[in-house]
Parts: structure tokens; sequence; C-alpha cells
């Protein structure tokens, strides 16, 4: 019974916090344009989180591009700007998406 608690502790700390920044995503409105594993009008996140693996900057790239837009790197729609996401929220939303495998 220890052990079971043990696991599902461990589970929850491990999921929480990423839970919490879907959570986010959809307070942000950002999942109605992508999805976890299929694009929708934009990139699905397990896609970008592969494009911009092992890049030191991509947290800070992408949070840029959450905050103001861009266009050309997925295709011909371009991404918004997304002025109800501040410099902390975007930086949490660009940590969140890398996380993702």
């Amino acid at each position: 019974m220890k052990r079971a608690l043990f696991a599902l502790a461990a589970l929850v700390a491990v999921c929480a916090p990423a839970l919490a920044d879907q959570a986010l995503a959809h307070a942000k409105n950002c999942m109605t344009c992508h999805a976890m594993d299929r694009k929708l009008v934009g990139p699905a996140y397990k896609e970008v989180a592969l494009k911009y693996a092992g890049q030191k900057e991509a947290v800070n790239k992408l949070a840029v591009k959450i905050q103001k837009g861009g266009a050309g790197v997925w295709g011909p729609v371009p991404m918004p700007a997304n002025p109800q996401v501040n410099e902390a929220e975007a930086k949490k939303l660009a940590a969140w998406v890398m996380s993702i495998k």
C-alpha cells in the first residue's frame, strides 16, 4: 500500500506542472490553433518540441513567437501576436512545449 501511494505521489509530482501549463495553454486560447499530437491551424506541440530540441535558446525564441507572432516557419499561415500573454506566461508556455515528448 505504501509503495502504491509513493508511486502515485511521484506521478502527481511529475505530471502536475505539465497539466498546469496545459491549463495555461487552454486559458490563453493556444489550444484553438494547436494540439498536442496533431496539426490544427498550427503545428502540433510535439512537432514544435522536436524541431527545436537541443537548441539552447529554444524557450526564449518560442516565448517571443508566442507573444509577437511569426510567419514562414511552419507554412503559409502566420501565427498572430498574443497580447493577452505576458512575458512570464510566454516563457512558461514555451518551456512546457519544449518538455513535451
